[in-house]
């Protein structure tokens, strides 16, 4: 049988002692920031993970971690990838917790959860049950040390289960706009997203409030329900003489459907209409024409929110919010100036 590569190995490998491999796991002040690269270097190269029941019952720490995250209502997996890859690069263990959605048996399981003494820290991508963050803001650390657990709450979903954190930022909206009318487009139609969702509302001020500064047409704002069907239905109510318009659409597929409207009216895509999406799904690549639409990375945010844990759980400074998490890739939809 191989064997399991120590921290002796690891420590030989990186050219330090077996304690500053330690201290490094274990968060301990004082490392150089070049002396923690190289130490991570040289266990990713061994496949080297610390022992956690070991490391328990050194420190009294349990090496694990939580992430709270509404797996019942979305696809988090970019979400999650980027927080687990993070932890498992500074030696952690994380698993996942899906809370109930009736508000009373959330409280209650997160009570048992922060309770049970099983992990140093909890990540959470919703909001939290009462108790749990009373009298502290969205985005806070609450450290109960009778708990032993540090609670991180980064907001990225409200109560109901949608996005309202970072990915909301709308600015995109005036970035295609303004490049749309730099092309010599006057004319706009929005169709927007359910009012109930916060990126939804996001995308309808940014786009209302760029016509307006830019002293554009807007033809209208159609509220829809991110459905294909919701896309194709705004534009077939058009009046033939709309184009030609610039299409602002809530996400990927409500543009799919405003595309499929558009070709059927036997309008021209990008020349008497051009069409922009918001999440820049797989798919919008490939579209005739190609899509131009809203990347969002999410990965990456995920990574800088157990950061965030992290560094409270250990004491140490949080990390700077990553700029650039939304992206405008332009394709082909939008490509032509008027």
């Amino acid at each position: 049988m191989e064997k399991r590569p120590t921290s002796h190995d690891v420590a030989h490998l990186a050219g330090v002692s077996q304690s500053t491999v330690s201290f490094v796991f274990t968060g301990r002040a004082g490392i150089s920031e070049a002396t923690r690269e190289k130490v991570l270097r040289a266990a990713a190269e061994l496949n080297y993970r610390p022992n956690l029941a070991a490391r328990s019952m050194r420190t009294h720490r349990t090496g694990r971690l939580a992430v709270v995250v509404p797996v019942a209502t979305m696809n988090p997996l970019t979400l999650l990838s980027g927080a687990i890859s993070a932890a498992r690069d500074e030696g952690y263990v994380v698993e996942v917790v899906s809370l109930p959605q009736e508000p009373d048996e959330r409280e209650a399981r997160f009570a048992e959860v922060r309770g049970s003494g099983q992990y140093e820290g909890i990540l959470s991508f919703t909001p939290l049950p009462g108790a749990a963050t009373a009298g502290r803001a969205t985005g806070d650390t609450a450290d109960d040390p009778t708990l032993g657990t540090v609670v991180v709450s980064v907001g990225e979903f409200d109560d109901a289960m949608h996005m309202a954190g970072a990915l909301t930022d709308a600015r995109p909206v005036a970035e295609m706009i303004e490049r749309l009318a730099a092309q010599g487009h006057r004319r706009f139609l929005h169709i927007a997203g359910p009012q109930d969702f916060p990126s939804a509302q996001s995308r309808r001020r940014a786009y209302v409030d760029a016509v307006a500064r830019l002293g554009l047409e807007s033809i209208g704002v159609i509220d829809g329900d991110w459905s294909g069907r919701s896309g194709e239905a705004a534009i077939e109510g058009l009046p033939s003489d709309a184009p030609p318009l610039a299409v602002i659409a809530a996400n990927d597929v409500v543009a799919t459907g405003a595309i499929r409207a558009a070709t059927r009216r036997g309008w021209k895509l990008p020349d008497d209409v051009a069409v922009t999406g918001w999440d820049d799904h797989p798919q919008s690549a490939f579209l005739v024409p190609s899509l131009t639409s809203v990347s969002q990375d999410r990965e990456r945010l995920g990574a800088y929110s157990m950061h965030r844990l992290i560094a409270a759980v250990r004491g140490g400074e949080p990390p700077t919010k990553p700029d650039g998490l939304l992206t405008v890739i332009w394709r082909e939809s939008t490509d032509s100036p008027r």
